[in-house]
């Protein structure tokens, strides 16, 4: 009897704005790291071992199934976009506090039309 296969999609970004996708076709109960393994044996197959190095870290980041972080044993459905996600280089909170801090808070949002007198914010 046949297997059955289910049909997945993988995503994943070495650098900003350069994102690969690979569409994959993987038997049924496969987990995440599987298809992780068989996408990259396809993409070496298909582009020789030029990025071993940068494809060895993918192991590395973090998996996700359409933005929701996942384990790598989690098992895939058909239809999933399995994504490899890179760590944060700078903490969100803090890049927006640099940016708040080069506006000034004086000139936007709540503290562009301030009372006379009043308190900032207000």
């Amino acid at each position: 009897m046949a297997e059955s296969t289910l049909q997945v999609t993988l995503c994943w970004s070495l650098a900003p704005r350069h994102v690969q996708e690979m569409s994959l076709h993987v038997p049924e109960g496969s987990t995440v790291g599987a298809v992780l393994d068989q996408g990259m044996a396809q993409w070496l197959q298909s582009h020789g071992s030029a990025d071993m190095t940068a494809l060895s870290s993918l192991r590395f980041q973090q998996p996700g199934i359409w933005g929701h972080k996942v384990a790598w044993g989690h098992p895939v459905q058909a239809g999933d976009r399995i994504e490899l996600y890179r760590p944060l280089k700078v903490d969100p909170k803090v890049a927006r506090r640099q940016r708040f801090k080069r506006q000034g808070k004086g000139r936007t949002g709540l503290f562009a039309n301030r009372k006379s007198g009043s308190a900032a914010g207000y």
